[in-house]
């Protein structure tokens, strides 16, 4: 019987030793998957000729996955491809690169005026006839163009003066990284959109797409997540407008795009920060907002605001209504020092000169409600009696408070002991329900906002509504004591309020 076992375990040895060399091969392969061959860019003029870029795409697009474009840098900067007709969309998978960048920082330029004619605010048609330039729906003129695809990769290149720098329509698993993206006012830097042609959403066929440690520069919007984007990562980027842009909209205008994450980027100068249009799901988490009219606009379902720094701006976050209600939740952000004298109100933003300001507004009107003040968009005529009435204006026929209105906590005193400061106070909500309690410091006497988070605590509500709290916040003798305190409250459907009146340290 011991030999017989040991025959059978000899046997089973063999067996999965064979299984393993047959596999190696394999294995091997996997690891050292053969490298795509490499079509060298040498020339910078369009003529579809061999060195050309427009060559490059077409041979590539043969064979996806064959090859890897490199643009090398050619006499002295600055390296401009000046294009004269639109370049064939690219078919991934597929890599272009501009060569320099990795060596020197430089970037190669590809630029759209060699046959994008500049006609000023009407360059850039929109899909609709008689609409033109940012913030209106359109997929013309984009420097690259990504349509229904995957797996292309873009890096090293300056994309300047077309209507949208990099267009990805109904294509996933694509990267466009260490870029700038310069001056495209039509669409957007770069346009992320499952738009089935006709105003609609595709679903499933806008995903994965990673937007990283790219400088965007006075594009109309910097980028856009439309009809249907989603789970799509944009981060470490830089959105800045100047003076020069013409229509400061969006820096991230999310549109019907679902489940994003947005981490690590800096937005400066729009009308919008961000603003999310019936969008679901999507993460805003330790990015920089400010110089803007609203840091962030919000509607629309499940979003979390956690972690930003919100500084500076007209509106730090304006949470607006919808007919289906908006909630939002915001969480352990830095908001300070807004409230600034900001008029930019292109498809955004405002130019009403008595919008509510703070840190954060419940019930800021959008371009959608009656009460907005600010262009709409070149060439987009709104029906007067289509647009929404923000409640109690117009009732019955009007839209309730974001956030179910809920009502910020009140702070009834902040005293110091020998370790701590303590806060204590109560909140009127909705009966026999969970908040969860958000505590903050203000270094300004009398800061309304909430510039540093310190501790946060869930507490119920009882019968009647009211939950009072008492939060003890380690702090020692020698630590300067904050000179103001504020605190929100956020229900258990994810609804944050906007920040208390400020409490000074009881004496």
């Amino acid at each position: 019987m011991a030999e017989k076992a040991r025959e059978d375990e000899l046997s089973y040895t063999r067996i999965v030793h064979a299984v393993l060399l047959a596999a190696l091969p394999c294995v091997a392969s996997a690891q050292n998957p053969a490298l795509p061959e490499v079509l060298r860019v040498t020339r910078y003029a369009d003529d579809g000729n061999e060195g050309s870029l427009r060559f490059a795409i077409e041979a590539s697009n043969r064979v996806p996955g064959r090859y890897r474009i490199e643009i090398e840098a050619v006499g002295s900067a600055p390296y401009v491809i000046k294009l004269n007709a639109p370049l064939p969309p690219v078919k991934g998978p597929a890599s272009i690169e501009g060569g320099a960048w990795k060596k020197s920082g430089q970037f190669i330029i590809l630029d759209g005026t060699g046959y994008i004619a500049d006609m000023g605010p009407q360059t850039c048609p929109g899909a609709v006839p008689g609409q033109f330039g940012a913030n209106v729906r359109t997929t013309s003129y984009p420097g690259v163009a990504l349509v229904d695809t995957n797996g292309v990769d873009i890096s090293g290149l300056d994309i300047r003066n077309f209507c949208i720098g990099i267009l990805i329509h109904r294509s996933s698993g694509n990267v466009v990284h260490d870029n700038r993206i310069v001056a495209n006012r039509g669409g957007a830097g770069v346009l992320i959109t499952g738009d089935d042609g006709n105003g609609s959403s595709t679903a499933t066929t806008t995903l994965h797409n990673k937007v990283l440690r790219n400088e965007f520069l006075d594009n109309g919007d910097g980028a856009e997540l439309t009809r249907g984007a989603a789970f799509n990562v944009i981060a470490d980027n830089v959105f800045r407008s100047t003076p020069a842009n013409k229509e400061p909209s969006q820096g991230i205008e999310i549109l019907e795009g679902h489940d994003n994450v947005l981490t690590g980027n800096r937005f400066e100068g729009y009308s919008d920060g961000v603003q999310i249009n019936r969008g679901n799901r999507n993460y805003l988490g330790h990015n920089v907002f400010t110089d803007n009219t609203l840091g962030l606009s919000l509607s629309g379902h499940g979003n979390i605001i956690d972690g930003n720094t919100i500084y500076g701006n007209k509106v730090g976050i304006a949470v607006r209504p919808t007919a289906t209600g908006t909630v939002v939740r915001l969480q352990r952000n830095s908001v300070y020092d807004n409230g600034r004298d900001i008029s930019r109100c292109f498809a955004g933003g405002s130019c009403d000169p008595d919008l509510r300001r703070g840190g954060i507004v419940l019930g800021t009107p959008g371009p959608e409600h009656a009460r907005y003040v600010g262009p709409r968009g070149i060439g987009v005529v709104v029906n007067a009696e289509s647009l929404a009435r923000i409640c109690p204006d117009g009732a019955p026929n009007c839209q309730p408070l974001p956030n179910r209105g809920i009502a910020p906590p009140t702070i009834e005193r902040v005293q110091r002991g020998n370790s701590a400061v303590i806060v204590q106070g109560h909140l009127e909500g909705t009966p026999s329900s969970r908040f969860t309690i958000e505590i903050f410091a203000n270094r300004q006497a009398g800061g309304a906002e909430g510039e540093i988070f310190l501790a946060d605590a869930s507490v119920a509500s009882d019968a009647a509504g009211r939950a009072a709290f008492s939060l003890t916040i380690p702090m020692t003798l020698r630590d300067a004591a904050p000179p103001s305190f504020t605190a929100t409250a956020t229900s258990s459907e994810g609804g944050t309020s906007e920040f208390s009146k400020p409490v000074t340290l009881a004496q």
